[in-house]
């Protein structure tokens, strides 16, 4: 198992694999997946600061993957400048009305999807992540393209590394939690539409590409939060860590 992340040194930033608490930089891990080969070490531990454990050019949201929808799969797109890395303060928006924290699995593409299918998925995704989808909820009745609802500032917390071990027919833990106290407690099996099935149709209307990401939806794992709650959105062994203010 190979567990991916971006670290911010005093030379710069990093790619690294963890091992344990150490941060070993390792070689561009896409072109290692692209070979299908495994990542390999590129130095001596480092030091450094967790950042998203990916840069997206893309961030594809999935509409309809959660408790009350039967339609179709649908997506919409977020800004990928509103992906900020763990334990990063948010500032929720005042004038949006309420804010809701979404634990969602996020789909790390690893190469070009050209010719990805529900079945052969797999052989594009690099691994997975976990995402908080913070939402404006309130703004959607205004705007149904979802562009306020989802455009705060920092309001895509991802991290804190790509698990590349974790299988799209896995059904991994997806917990959310806020000060402690447990607000949603289920897992990737209860997605209405498999995670296959949703990386098919988005790569059937668009090509993504290495470090682009897929969040999966919120299948009964959403809940208001206040401003100064302190955010952690559980994917598997992964632990998500939001403050807010």
């Amino acid at each position: 198992m190979t567990r991916i992340a971006r670290v911010q040194t005093p030379d710069g930033v990093r790619v690294v694999r963890l091992d344990g608490d150490r941060f070993i930089p390792v070689h561009d891990p896409y072109a290692a997946f692209a070979r299908g080969e495994e990542v390999t070490d590129a130095g001596t531990p480092v030091t450094g600061t967790l950042l998203a454990p990916c840069v997206p050019t893309v961030v594809v949201g999935i509409a309809q993957n959660g408790p009350d929808h039967a339609a179709p799969v649908q997506a919409w797109l977020k800004s990928p400048r509103t992906v900020t890395g763990p334990d990063r303060t948010v500032a929720l928006r005042r004038d949006a009305g309420t804010t809701v924290a979404e634990a969602e699995v996020a789909v790390v593409i690893g190469r070009d999807t050209t010719g990805l299918t529900a079945e052969n998925a797999h052989e594009y995704v690099l691994g997975v992540t976990a995402v908080n989808d913070l939402s404006s909820p309130d703004r959607s009745t205004l705007d149904p393209r979802n562009f306020e609802s989802k455009s705060g500032e920092g309001y895509t917390p991802l991290g804190p590394f790509i698990d590349t071990a974790i299988g799209l027919d896995d059904d991994v833990a997806l917990r959310l939690v806020a000060d402690g106290e447990v607000l949603a407690d289920t897992s990737a099996g209860a997605y209405p539409m498999s995670l296959r099935t949703c990386l098919a149709y988005v790569a059937g209307w668009t090509t993504l590409g290495p470090g682009d990401v897929i969040m999966m939806g919120a299948p009964f794992s959403a809940s208001p939060i206040r401003p100064g709650a302190t955010v952690e959105v559980v994917v598997g062994e992964m632990r998500l860590r939001t403050p807010t203010a």
